[in-house]
């Protein structure tokens, strides 16, 4: 699997790594001190630490699972705000049309075609986030403006329209991408 994620997601990764060894040593540390209190069948800190250590390990875990089966491609949105605009891109502000093929109606929205996981609504200009790796992204990458194209989507066929393409403000992308953060993991606390 491929992710597009902004610059720094690999920064946040490898803290969020660090501060887990950083968080088991001290219940290392907890555990010898609990062991030296005596007998370990009725020594409830020495169970408890162990079992923080047991929880911190399979985070670490985890996470490692998470950075082995990922690709992770940095993606600066800085640079959206000076894309060339001659056909859609990651990181651009589309206004398309939708109609669908059965019914004959037709639907238009706004989207800033964004990283993996980006999913944010801006109220002030009405632009939704549309992953680049979701179904309709993957029918309009590449599209230029006013040609009409049918395409096959899982809600069934619709002919799609490119009415604009334009980069975002960075008002805009303010206040769409949301803070990076290392990925949630089962079982956290």
């Amino acid at each position: 699997m491929v992710i597009y994620v902004r610059r720094g997601y690999g920064r946040v990764l490898a803290e969020e790594y660090a501060a887990l060894k950083v968080k088991r040593a001290a219940l290392v540390e907890d555990k010898i001190e609990a062991h030296s209190q005596g007998d370990l069948r009725e020594n409830f800190g020495f169970k408890a630490a162990k079992d923080a250590i047991r929880a911190v390990d399979r985070k670490l875990d985890e996470l490692d699972r998470f950075s082995r089966r990922n690709t992770f491609i940095e993606v600066d949105p800085a640079t959206w705000l000076t894309k060339p605009t001659d056909f859609l891109q990651l990181g651009h502000v589309v206004r398309i049309e939708k109609e669908d093929a059965g019914t004959k109606r037709k639907h238009r929205f706004t989207f800033l075609v964004a990283t993996y996981g980006e999913t944010a609504t801006d109220s002030e200009s009405d632009i939704e986030c549309l992953p680049h790796n979701s179904p309709l992204a993957a029918v309009l990458l590449g599209l230029a403006v006013g040609k009409p194209t049918q395409v096959e989507l899982p809600a069934g066929p619709a002919m799609l329209t490119v009415l604009s393409i334009r980069n975002p403000t960075q008002a805009e992308l303010d206040r769409l991408l949301t803070a990076i953060k290392p990925p949630e993991i089962e079982g956290e606390e």
